[in-house]
């Protein structure tokens, strides 16, 4: 037996126990049910999943890849589970917009080993463009969903998961929040399957979906899912505790079950209200749900986004003839987290119960701070290419405004995102991964003046090849920029296909321009103000699609490389004589290493990264470096 100071992640110690962030919780399911082949692309909440099991991926014998995109990551893994090896993917939940189309059709056509989806929504919208409930797709696809109410309970599930997945022939979601992912708690551990299958395809008529198979396959799904719809009442996720004479009773889904077991012991009610916890919403426990709402003349169903679990306890109680009030959405809310103040306040007006904290009192107090707290909104690092990048682009526009008009600038989901705010402006529209040169293409049809759209050297190869290949196709007067800082460092800095230091000579973003017959291309060093200026204004005069790729390392990498060969940063300080007090350097770049003392700007030294750009808007030469 191993010692407890010992034990990791990849350690076969049942009944030890580990304090695990719950994406950490979810890939060590998928490791105790032996997953052979796991691929995904960063997005959170999700990331964790893939990080842990990409670097614990040599020492388990586990083939674990970052994907290009999430489409790609799916293919792949459903490919390796229709060869028979266990396999599992994990996104976000806009991730599965991506990978929706193969999702579908996967799911008519069945497993051959076990595969899990594990996907991540985000209530709240913490780190995402909108606040979707993924359970209406796995509704639509008939893919059954388990949805734990804890750490402990996701880890369990990951690793039942494939065990259903090969009993019923068919793909399982995971559906896990923010509060899932990113939660911490003990965690039991379990044995670690370490048996290593073989794959071999089997070829079989059910894996083309040709129509006419998948329409068989159509109805061989319905016939799956209705097996699996009846064994549902069996797993240990779905849970009663019924109460006698109860007056209201309450059905809760994931993490919402979490909240009300707590809020009933607030509101001294736990003995008093029985509670259905559902761990499957998706089929729901039908027999369980009619037997609670025949027992209490009320339910209040609590589930965090849409009525998903409301809308079909009502559909059970009136297909069954059953007289009750059903509640949901008209107590708790339908956008945004819920918490255990939420839900108890929820609990207590549909029982009257009183809560046991004066919230009104907290409340004031917030609103009565609020306004006097500095806003606080995220911003990018002192140092950071992009804002050298839009800077020159805001320069570059407003040179050429008199001649070619005024300029629209499209975005896209990245740290570059962040530039939105003034004095940057760096978009006027933004919608989702890629969408940065796909609508620029549409605004270009209907925009006189120049329209720049721009993305991220990973997002470039998520998904934004195929937008520039239309705009050559249509001949688009358009101007492309990739924001190139050789990271996805929004998410964590993982790799893709153009880091250095891959595996391979990494893919340059340039090359594959005009490998795809972009006549205009240029490579720039965004904090060479000037020549990015200069190259910005003959692209946008340009009459066709041009790309010019900004590149420059991230900030927070270049400070990893300068303490590794022991270099200092570039001291930048602001000379007072010549300095004229026009504060154009803070007003024009908002970098957080110029601040304000009194009414003059000074440089920040600890925040101050000697990259210089202040120094090139400075037109009085008053900011200057190391001699200057």
């Amino acid at each position: 037996m191993q010692s407890a100071g010992k034990i990791t992640l990849a350690s076969d110690a049942p009944g030890h126990s580990l304090f695990l962030l719950g994406n950490e919780a979810i890939a060590r399911g998928a490791i105790e049910a032996g997953v052979q082949v796991f691929a995904a692309y960063p997005g959170t909440p999700s990331s964790e999943i893939s990080e842990t099991l990409i670097n614990l991926s040599r020492e388990l014998n586990i083939y674990a890849e970052w994907s290009v995109n999430e489409k790609v990551a799916f293919e792949l893994a459903y490919g390796a589970c229709i060869s028979g090896v266990r396999s599992m993917t994990a996104m976000k939940m806009v991730g599965l917009n991506v990978a929706h189309d193969s999702f579908t059709s996967a799911a008519y056509m069945g497993t051959a080993a076990g595969m899990l989806l594990v996907n991540a929504d985000d209530p709240g919208i913490w780190s995402s463009q909108n606040e979707q409930d993924n359970r209406l797709i796995a509704e639509q696809a008939y893919v059954p969903i388990l949805e734990p109410s804890s750490v402990q309970e996701a880890k369990d599930m990951a690793a039942h998961a494939f065990e259903l997945s090969e009993q019923f022939g068919q793909i399982f979601m995971l559906r896990s929040v923010t509060r899932i992912s990113h939660a911490r708690g003990d965690v039991k551990l379990g044995i670690i399957n370490r048996d290593r299958k073989g794959g071999e395809f089997k070829k079989e008529p059910r894996f083309s979906c040709l129509p006419v198979q998948a329409r068989k396959n159509h109805l061989v799904m319905n016939e799956r899912f209705s097996k699996i719809k009846e064994f549902v009442e069996k797993l240990p996720y779905n849970l009663m505790k019924p109460v006698q004479g109860a007056r209201l009773g309450i059905i809760a889904a994931g993490i919402s079950y979490s909240y009300a077991t707590e809020a009933l012991r607030w509101l001294g009610l736990e003995e008093r209200v029985p509670i259905l916890k559902i761990g499957t919403p998706h089929p729901l426990p039908e027999k369980m749900v009619r037997q609670l709402i025949s027992s209490v003349p009320e339910v209040l169903v609590i589930e965090e986004l849409e009525p998903f679990v409301e809308n079909h306890v009502k559909i059970i109680a009136q297909e069954a003839g059953i007289q009750v009030k059903i509640r949901g959405k008209d107590l708790v809310p339908i956008t945004n987290e819920l918490s255990t103040r939420l839900v108890a306040e929820a609990i207590g007006r549909a029982s009257g119960a009183a809560l046991p904290i004066n919230y009104a009192a907290i409340d004031k107090t917030v609103a009565d701070t609020a306004s006097i707290l500095p806003a606080r909104p995220p911003t990018l690092c002192a140092g950071c290419p992009h804002r050298a990048s839009f800077y020159a682009i805001n320069v570059a526009t407003r040179k050429v405004k008199k001649e070619l008009g005024e300029k629209v600038l499209t975005g896209d989901i990245g740290c570059y995102t962040l530039g939105y705010n003034p004095p940057l402006n760096s978009f006027n529209l933004m919608c989702c991964m890629g969408g940065g040169f796909g609508l620029a293409n549409g605004v270009a049809r209907g925009q006189s003046g120049p329209v720049i759209g721009h993305l991220g050297d990973s997002t470039f190869f998520h998904s934004g090849i195929t937008p520039m290949i239309d705009a050559v196709f249509n001949n688009t007067r358009v101007t492309f920029v990739i924001l190139d800082n050789s990271a996805t460092a929004m998410t964590g800095f993982q790799p893709h296909p153009g880091t250095p230091g891959n595996n391979l000579a990494a893919i340059k973003p340039e090359d594959l321009a005009r490998a795809c017959n972009v006549k205009f291309v240029e490579v720039v060093n965004p904090f060479d103000v000037p020549a990015t200026v200069a190259v910005l204004e003959k692209a946008l005069r340009f009459n066709g699609p041009s790309l010019i790729v900004m590149r420059g390392l991230c900030e927070i990498l270049a400070q990893r490389d300068r303490r590794a060969r022991g270099e200092k940063i570039k001291s930048i300080h602001i000379d007072r004589e010549a300095c004229n007090d026009c504060k154009l350097c803070l007003n024009s770049l908002g970098c957080p290493a110029l601040v304000l003392e009194g009414d003059r700007v000074v440089i920040d030294s600890s925040q101050c990264s000697g990259c210089g750009v202040c120094s090139f808007v400075c037109p009085s030469g008053a900011i200057v470096g190391e001699g200057g």
